[in-house]
């Protein structure tokens, strides 16, 4: 109790367990310190007394571990395969707890509801206020009357009995100093992370699934689940590497000549540098050193004297951090900052992610000399810290300021002394535990000279050189590059550099220069060529400075979002526009390919995923390996599925090259329309059905193979699957589907794509208008040549087969004809799509061929007789009997098809028993 106002409860939530420990260890002093588990067990919560401003308090602290939430699709369009990429950019996003997260989630419900405060002790940064509002809305949820305050605070110290006095300080006066939570920060994080994930997936969805399976593409890894990612930090950090790579490659070295001249005197040597540095031209500067030569006495026409002063560094911010490790200790950055967030969490150094690279005055460092009096008894640089301290010495000065403030974190400072850690590697002692030696200072004794001053050179002499390109970027060198364009933040530059070295798109050497690989130059290349700069600085850099802008309240999230996100669609819409050509693209020459794209979609978008694809195959090979599923898959959208109302149904091609529309929900969902056996081409229109819906139901521009169709239908056709379409509906009848099930009367109808297989029987067959049978029942059908494919599709079958196939050996099955002329009429034929056999019944029955399996010396052509082919492909098997007449397998004669040696209808001349008489 205190000023006669009860005791409060406060739950106080860290980023981390290693937080919550040392705050609650400082704030309070080991007095009352109670510790229980949560429903976590990395999480603990620890109790004690505080008071806060004159108000006694119940503190509780606890910690979460990093971000408590995911930012992501919702389900149905989280799966590549799910949705059109280009529906990322306004797809549906939410913020959800993850599994592995659910027992702190639920800690912090359960403490929540029996707090009055809530305090937050997330690390002062954008992405520290991002996590506390997610800790916000979990707590809030259960407890909406919680009073919400957030602690400002910067070093952080290991809980042991050596404490800093200004890590005490800095903790107590952040609990005595709560203000409200920044929630714009947390808004410009909701952006960032908002756009790049739409950017991101979308475009990674993209060149992955039209680049991966039509190269052979060596990453070091599985090619088939080879990740062609895409980030808008990530790919402009490429662009740096492949600028710098093309800048090297493409150098001519030029040879060029220079006058050098040298003075030696009892001072010293002195070295004079040309004013014009060189010449290209060599006669030039041969006349200029000739005349050197003849009037050798030089003159000094100007003394300059100067004092040079060497400064120490500026205070330590992140990316100095990581630039100076990258170049004097071969650390890379990733590796620089795990180093750091080891210490740190050990309470040895302030926050490692900082852009301040200047102390506040309010900082001890030199009155009471917090900081630097704990170094006094190291063995290496214990007497030069006593030294700065002593007065008498006069060496003290303040740190420099290096001009930026993050108003979040000190520079990167040690926080208590160590002689060095037994856990501690090499690198951990890298940090600050030595002199700084790493610069020296440089600079030499030049001999005196005074105004007018005549010499004759100690040598004068005319040599040559030639021009070097510029060095591959160093680690050290990138991320400068990074830095000056705004291209990540202090906290992310370093995951950016990562990613490039685990996507295989740069290698790094041992003197941390990095190179493209062939995948990250072409990538480049081919975006290039189509005449975006995605791969430039400049997109990135405006997102940045625009989610800087939402910090800092000048603009509102939804307007980034809206503004950013409309930028690279459009950009995207270009480069992804009838995608699913592509996908169903049979790798052949890029050449033809493009006369194809221009003769058919005829626009700059299509053209220019030529271009990347070109580029692609300047570096790899065309694949040969057996085409996969995803492979032969269009995925142009047809309609939303009226099954499971979550994904898109599309049109897809199988192996057989048979197609049909599929729900890309599938194996959850098995909604297909299987199209008719007789397509051979199949592309999405952008017409929309009038009738069917839901909608919309895009119409498809259907090409059949003329062979396989009535004669009376048109070999193209511009169709709908919702189950308008009569036309279609009647050629499922007459040819079937592509779907192997078909055959055995399970044929789905061109329907609505809910899944619903319509009855072949319900409805007037369309060749007599009777009811009572399907069309393929009729005994009237007409049957033109299906083709070996579809023979079985035409007749019908009986279950007695006997007979055996001359040229295969299999059962033969017993059909009846259909046609006009041979309704009725019984005959064998094989089953196999590769053989022509056919024999009548009859023709056994007459010549008292048993039906005991006895082969059959009949033989037939299967040629339409309405394409008057004389290729005779049964022609070897004849018919030796009188009086047969070939005939194809519908039944029907074949007219004009006779021997041409002796006019006999039963066989052809290769089998005549007269030829070469």
């Amino acid at each position: 109790m205190s000023g006669g106002r009860s005791s409060i409860r406060v739950l106080n939530v860290a980023e981390k367990p290693s937080v919550a420990k040392s705050v609650a260890t400082i704030l309070s002093g080991n007095q009352g310190l109670r510790v229980r588990d949560g429903r976590s067990r990395y999480n603990r919560i620890f109790e004690f007394p505080y008071t806060i401003n004159g108000q006694s308090t119940n503190m509780l602290v606890t910690s979460v571990t990093g971000h408590l939430m995911e930012l992501e699709f919702e389900d149905r369009f989280r799966k590549w395969h799910s949705c059109d990429p280009a529906q990322l950019f306004q797809a549906p996003v939410r913020k959800f707890v993850p599994s592995d997260k659910l027992d702190i989630k639920k800690t912090l419900e359960e403490e929540a509801r029996r707090c009055q405060w809530l305090v937050l002790w997330l690390d002062c940064d954008r992405e520290g206020e991002n996590i506390a509002f997610e800790v916000v809305q979990v707590c809030t949820a259960v407890n909406p009357h919680l009073t919400v305050r957030r602690a400002h605070f910067s070093a952080l110290i290991d809980s042991n009995p050596h404490f800093s006095e200004q890590a005490l300080i800095d903790i107590h006066e952040a609990a005595q100093n709560l203000v409200p939570p920044n929630k714009f920060f947390a808004d410009a994080v909701d952006a960032r992370q908002e756009i790049d994930l739409r950017i991101g997936a979308s475009f990674t969805r993209f060149q992955t699934m039209l680049l991966r399976d039509a190269f052979v593409i060596d990453a070091g890894n599985d090619e088939r689940n080879l990740v062609l990612s895409y980030g808008p930090c990530q790919f402009p950090t490429l662009g740096f590497v492949v600028e710098r790579y093309w800048e090297v490659q493409s150098h001519e070295p030029e040879e060029f000549w220079v006058i050098n001249c040298s003075h030696k005197s009892d001072e010293g040597i002195s070295t004079f540098n040309w004013m014009r540095g060189h010449l290209f031209d060599y006669t030039c500067t041969v006349v200029i050193y000739e005349m050197c030569v003849q009037e050798p006495t030089a003159t000094v026409t100007n003394v300059r004297k100067q004092e040079k002063l060497k400064y120490p560094p500026h205070p330590l911010n992140t990316i100095e951090l990581e630039k100076r490790a990258s170049r004097y200790f071969r650390m890379s950055s990733e590796h620089t900052m795990k180093v750091a967030e080891d210490l740190y969490q050990a309470g040895f150094i302030s926050y490692p992610r900082t852009e301040t690279d200047s102390f506040s005055q309010r900082t001890n460092l030199h009155v009471g000399a917090a900081i630097v009096e704990e170094q006094q008894g190291h063995p290496v640089w214990g007497s030069y810290a006593q030294r700065l301290l002593d007065p008498g010495a006069g060496i003290w000065r303040n740190p420099s300021n290096g001009g930026h403030d993050d108003k979040a974190h000190p520079p990167i400072h040690p926080t208590k002394f160590s002689a060095g850690e037994r856990s501690w590697s090499q690198d951990h002692l890298k940090n600050y535990l030595d002199v700084y030696c790493f610069e020296s200072w440089g600079g030499s004794l030049i001999p005196s000279y005074v105004l007018g001053q005549q010499f004759v050179p100690t040598s004068l002499t005319l040599d040559s050189g030639v021009t070097r390109p510029p060095p591959l970027l160093s680690e050290a060198d990138l991320l400068s590059c990074m830095d000056k364009e705004g291209i990540g933040t202090d906290a992310t530059m370093h995951d950016h550099i990562k990613k490039l070295l685990d996507r295989f798109y740069a290698t790094k050497d041992a003197n941390t220069r990095f190179s493209p690989t062939n995948l990250g130059e072409a990538l480049v290349m081919g975006y290039d060529d189509m005449g975006y700069q995605l791969w430039k600085p400049y997109l990135r850099a405006v997102m940045e400075r625009d989610m800087k802008a939402v910090s800092e309240g000048a603009k509102s999230k939804d307007e980034v979002l809206e503004t950013c996100l409309h930028q690279m669609k459009s950009c995207f819409l270009d480069l992804y526009d009838q995608y699913a050509y592509y996908s169903m693209w049979k790798p052949t020459t890029v050449v033809s390919y493009v006369f194809w794209a221009v003769g058919n979609l005829g626009d700059k978008a299509r053209l220019n995923k030529v271009k990347l694809l070109q580029a692609m195959e300047i570096f790899f090979e065309r694949s040969n390996r057996p085409a996969g599923e995803e492979q032969h898959t269009s995925r142009e959208v047809i309609r939303p599925c009226g099954l499971c109302q979550e994904s898109n149904m599309v049109l897809k091609q199988n192996r057989d090259g048979n197609f049909m529309v599929g729900c890309l929900g599938y194996p959850q969902c098995r909604n297909v329309v299987w199209l008719p056996g007789s397509v051979s081409e199949a592309a999405v229109t952008t017409n929309i059905c009038n009738s069917c819906t839901p909608g919309p139901v895009y119409l498809i521009q259907f090409k059949f193979r003329r062979l396989e169709i009535p004669p009376d239908y048109n070999a193209s056709h511009l169709g709908c699957i919702g189950g308008c379409d009569e036309i279609l509906k009647q050629l499922i009848e007459i040819c079937g589907t592509g779907n192997r099930t078909s055959a055995r009367g399970r044929v789905p109808t061109a329907s609505s794509g809910s899944a619903q297989q319509s009855n072949s029987r319900q409805g007037a067959c369309i060749y007599c208008h009777q009811g009572g049978h399907s069309s393929t029942d009729c005994p009237s059908q007409f049957s033109g040549h299906l083709g070996a494919r579809s023979r079985g599709r035409n007749v019908q079958q009986s279950d007695e087969s006997t007979i055996s196939c001359d040229i295969c050996g299999a059962p033969c099955a017993l059909r009846t004809a259909n046609t006009a002329n041979n309704r009725g009429r019984k005959f064998y034929s094989c089953q196999s799509q590769e053989c022509n056999f056919f024999v009548w019944e009859d023709s056994l029955n007459n010549r008292s061929v048993g039906r005991s399996g006895q082969r059959s010396t009949m033989r037939a052509s299967a040629s339409n007789s309405r394409q008057g082919s004389d290729r005779g492909r049964g022609g070897r098997g004849a018919a030796r009997g009188a009086g047969v007449t070939f005939v194809s397998a519908t039944g029907d004669p074949v007219s004009g098809r006779r021997c041409f040696v002796c006019g006999d209808p039963s066989h052809f001349a290769n089998n005549c028993p007269n030829r070469g008489n």
